[in-house]
């Protein structure tokens, strides 16, 4: 029996809060073997190992007196959770680490015999057939290839294929024609897009701070390019990771690379909080909850204020990882809102006369005001009042020459002409180009605290940077850095230790989410947690593999897609089967492709191409949607920070939309798109009236069926019949049925006869139609 899959997991979930590593209720404590079969306080031993009759374990979960069943509270075990621990304590109640924390193994995949060895394309195959037949369950047969087609165009580049593009592929009768159409797609700068946006998921972008002003970050954009840039170039995930973490420390640092630690400036930053202590403690947090979570799939957050109760992480650990964050500085405040995290990306040599110009310009600034108070401490005392309000320049102005002598006022005027000459010489450079980064770093931070119970305001001990003591690692030893470093170079071995192929979770995390964008959920379900209250994985054995695999191909994410898009698993059709239903109904085996509903990016970028007003321009600024009224009225400060866009930016792609967390778009967060307060792991894909609506009475769904309107009849004619079918034609990329076309003719003459509508008005309702059937809402 594995443990770690079987047993563990109903110990942590139905025992760890009284018998685990916080507290030990009546002297048992499960999390570890030594202390759970020593004898209890009662003299009772609670697991016998190789007697369950024998253990007071089973005999308290299965107690029938409530008074003496555990756990004590909520439901007691169910027959299967029994079961486990039954046959789990007769083989010996033996204890293993946890499957995450355990180096990946590259196993060879599994010898397959029979009819079903044709079935298997790539090692993937073996893998998960192996699995199949041991459950007694057969693979669904291979999708059509017009099923195929979509899925491969929506699942690389979130958009469906044209017309000709899926009658291209269904001509196609070549042996290799489905490896040459995934090449096609990984090679489209689409792809990027799609890709990046699941990125962008997990580090939280947004382009605002939230709170109440929910001020801008500007050229948060960039960042978006560069992860969009970087999955087109096929950027190495290892290189990926370590300009986002350390990418002003390398060895080469680039534009790119500087771009990458906008990372650090996505979260959220309140301008004007209450604690400023706490509020930059929770900054931190923010960071080190999203970077173990993204890169570790590990939920190192939680040992923020003890130790984490499930995984072998010290709180200890915690505040390890904060002293390697040391040196980031804080977003900004509330003077300066832009000094840490904006970048000048000019040549070195402009970038540094444009620094000694601003620091000249501070420099006679304060010459200057010094000067003035000379004048403004002789004036009468409401005068002296009034130059501590807005009215100071006027006064100045009026009455600052009466109160300097000669000689004051001389190196007063000589004073002012170098502080012109300055700002003109600055004004002159030009305003540099900027990029949201790590502009300001602290090369030699204060010492890092473990703080009490998590309390900033109660430091403890001085903490070191150290690796989390589950991966085995040794400590590093950092030396502090030089006199005039920009930064402490200690984020550059924590992004080394985490790019590592030796490192336990870092290619499996990867590897998982690649899995799960292609299947609808990850080999392990809970993508952002590996640890012990995660999902265990449903074909460890595989996971590990493609880890490996993944390194041993230099980091490549595209070849990794090509290998499991060419495997007959991912071609596999969504057709039911009553008795792998019956046996499977939640699909962990994978005997069949799972349908899903389009994601919030790709139903509207779906739809702008299906109206012909897709705009495919790739990156640059953001665009505002339109909207309305009623929406902005619900900011603290109605239309603050939203602008105006032109029509043909309204049409780009969702990934470029402005994303302010006070503001999302209502048509993208009616389809699930993320909370971008916190790292998302997987969208919630759900089904609710909002959707509807939006789809059938919104401003842009029916503005879109206009347009799709226009496009037909200037290619069907003014013939109803033609029309009803090339709207279906054009949405679903297939021909229109006779029910269909009965359908629409139905619609439209009703709508002429009982509703006065003109034909032109009348095609506008039957394309609305089209946009919101299920086939062209959900992909098999």
């Amino acid at each position: 029996m594995d443990f770690s899959r079987e047993v563990k997991p109903i110990l942590a979930r139905r025992c760890f809060s009284c018998h685990g590593p916080q507290t030990q209720e009546g002297g048992l404590r499960l999390d570890g073997r030594e202390a759970a079969v020593a004898a209890l306080e009662s003299g009772l031993l609670a697991i016998v190992p190789g007697d369950s009759a024998g253990s007071e374990l089973l005999a308290r979960v299965t107690a029938e007196d409530e008074s003496l069943r555990m756990p004590p509270e909520g439901k007691g075990l169910s027959g299967r959770e029994v079961d486990v621990l039954r046959r789990w304590i007769d083989e010996g109640a033996a204890y293993q680490k946890h499957w995450a924390f355990v180096a990946p193994v590259k196993q060879e995949p599994p010898a397959i015999a029979g009819d079903l060895q044709s079935w298997v394309r790539t090692p993937i195959d073996a893998f998960v057939l192996a699995q199949l037949e041991a459950n007694r369950l057969q693979p669904a047969p291979r999708a059509d290839k017009r099923t195929l087609c979509r899925r491969a165009y929506f699942d690389l580049t979130g958009l469906p294929p044209t017309e000709e593009e899926l009658a291209e592929f269904l001509s196609d009768e070549s042996p290799d024609a489905w490896e040459r159409l995934i090449d096609k797609l990984l090679a489209s700068p689409h792809y990027g897009e799609r890709w990046g946006r699941h990125w962008l998921d997990l580090v939280r972008f947004a382009e605002t701070n939230s709170f109440e002003r929910d001020g801008a970050k500007p050229n948060a954009w960039k960042y978006r390019d560069y992860v969009i840039r970087s999955f087109n170039d096929d950027k190495p995930y290892d290189q990926f990771v370590r300009e986002q973490l350390a990418g002003d420390e390398l060895d080469q640092v680039t534009r790119d690379s500087i771009i990458a630690t906008g990372y650090y400036r996505l979260g959220i930053w309140d301008d004007e909080p209450a604690d400023a202590v706490q509020s930059r403690s929770d900054e931190l947090d923010d960071l080190i909850a999203t970077t173990s979570q993204a890169f570790l799939g590990l939920t190192v957050g939680c040992a923020r204020c003890h130790d984490h109760k499930i995984d072998p992480i010290p709180q200890r650990d915690y505040y390890g990882l904060a002293a390697f964050l040391a040196d980031v500085t804080a977003y900004g405040d509330r003077g300066d809102q832009t000094g840490n995290n904006q970048w000048d990306l000019s040549s070195p040599e402009e970038a540094a006369r444009r620094r000694a110009l601003r620091e000249q310009v501070e420099l006679v600034e304060r010459e200057k005001t010094s000067m003035e108070e000379v004048g403004v401490k002789r004036m009468e005392a409401p005068d002296q009042r009034r130059s501590e309000t807005h009215e100071r320049e006027a006064l100045l102005s009026e009455k600052l020459q009466d109160y300097l002598n000669e000689s004051e006022r001389a190196q007063y005027q000589q004073t002012l002409g170098r502080l012109e000459a300055a700002r003109r010489e600055l004004q002159e450079l030009g305003e540099p180009e900027s990029a949201l980064a790590l502009a300001k770093c602290d090369a030699q931070p204060a010492p890092t605290h473990l703080n009490v119970r998590g309390n900033p305001h109660v430091p403890g001990d001085v903490v070191e940077p150290r690796f989390p003591q589950l991966f085995g690692a040794a400590t590093p030893t950092i030396a502090a850095a030089p006199a005039g470093a920009r930064s402490a170079g200690r984020r550059k071995v924590l992004a080394d230790w985490i790019a590592s192929k030796d490192n336990l979770l870092t290619s499996r995390v990867i590897a998982n989410r690649i899995w799960q964008h292609h299947f609808g959920r990850g080999i392990v379900r809970s993508a952002n947690n590996f640890g012990e209250l995660g999902d265990a994985p449903t074909h460890p054995e595989l996971l590990d593999w493609l880890a490996v695999w993944l390194t041993e191909h230099d980091w490549k994410l595209k070849p990794l897609h090509r290998l499991i898009m060419t495997s007959s698993a991912y071609q596999m059709s969504s057709q039911a089967d009553e008795g792998a239903l019956a046996v499977d109904p939640l699909n962990d085996h994978l005997w069949r492709f799972d349908m899903r509903r389009l994601g919030a990016e790709e139903l509207r970028d779906a739809t702008l191409a299906a109206s012909g007003r897709l705009n495919r321009a790739l990156y640059g600024p953001s665009f505002y949607p339109q909207m309305s009224e009623e929406v902005l009225a619900t900011q603290s400060m109605p239309g603050n920070g939203w602008g105006q866009s032109t029509a043909e930016e309204q049409s780009r792609r969702s990934v470029y939309v402005f994303v302010k967390r006070s503001l999302l778009t209502p048509l993208l967060t009616a389809f699930d798109f993320p909370d971008v307060d916190a790292s998302c792991e997987a969208r919630f894909n759900t089904t609710q009236p909002g959707q509807a609506l939006s789809l059938l009475n919104g401003e842009f769904a029916n503005e879109q069926a206009r347009h799709l309107a226009e496009r037909v009849r200037a290619e069907a004619g003014d013939q109803p019949r033609e029309q009803v079918a090339r709207a279906i034609e054009i949405t679903l990329g297939r021909p229109a049925t006779e029910a269909e076309i009965a359908d629409g003719l139905g619609l439209m003459q009703q709508l002429a006869e009982e509703h006065g509508r003109e034909p032109q008005e009348a095609l506008r309702y039957w394309c609305l139609v089209a946009l919101n059937q299920n086939e062209f809402l959900y992909l098999d």
